[in-house]
C-alpha cells in the first residue's frame, strides 16, 4: 500500500484528502506543520507528498525543496487555495511537481497523484 504524507495546516483539509486517498488504498500520515512533516519523513518512508505551498509560518516550495534533498524522486503535490502555482514550474529541481488548486474533487486529487507518480524519473543511482 503507498504511503503518502499529507502536509496541510488546516485540520479539514488533511481530513478530505485522507478520506479519499484511504478509500483508494493509500496509507495516509498527516502533518499539520514542517516541522512535523519533516521529522515524519526522517522516521518513515513515503511515497508521495501533497504540500499546501502556504503552510503557517513556512514556504510550502521550501519544504517540497527540503523533502526533495532527502529523497530527489519523490513525486510531489502542491495544492494552494491562495495562487496560482505556475511559479512552481520555473523552479530549478521543482519543475515535475503537479500542482492542484484548492478547492478539488477528489477525482482531481487522484489524476493530480496519477500525474505525480508518473512524473517521477528514477535517478541514476536507482536506476543502477
Amino acid at each position: 500500500m503507498p504511503r503518502v504524507l499529507v502536509i496541510d495546516d488546516q485540520s479539514d483539509v488533511r481530513a478530505m484528502i485522507s478520506i479519499v486517498l484511504r478509500i483508494n488504498q493509500f496509507e495516509i500520515v498527516e502533518a499539520a506543520s514542517a516541522p512535523a512533516a519533516l521529522k515524519a519523513f526522517e522516521e518513515q518512508g513515503f511515497d508521495l507528498a501533497i504540500v499546501d505551498i502556504f503552510l503557517q509560518g513556512t514556504n510550502g516550495s521550501d519544504l517540497i525543496g527540503t523533502l526533495r534533498e532527502r529523497m530527489p524522486d519523490l513525486p510531489v503535490v502542491a495544492i494552494s487555495g491562495m495562487t496560482a502555482l505556475d511559479f512552481l514550474s520555473e523552479s530549478p529541481g521543482l519543475s515535475d511537481v503537479v500542482c492542484l488548486q484548492k478547492p478539488f474533487r477528489p477525482h482531481d486529487l487522484m489524476r493530480a497523484i496519477e500525474a505525480a507518480r508518473g512524473s517521477v524519473r528514477p535517478s541514476v543511482a536507482a536506476a543502477r
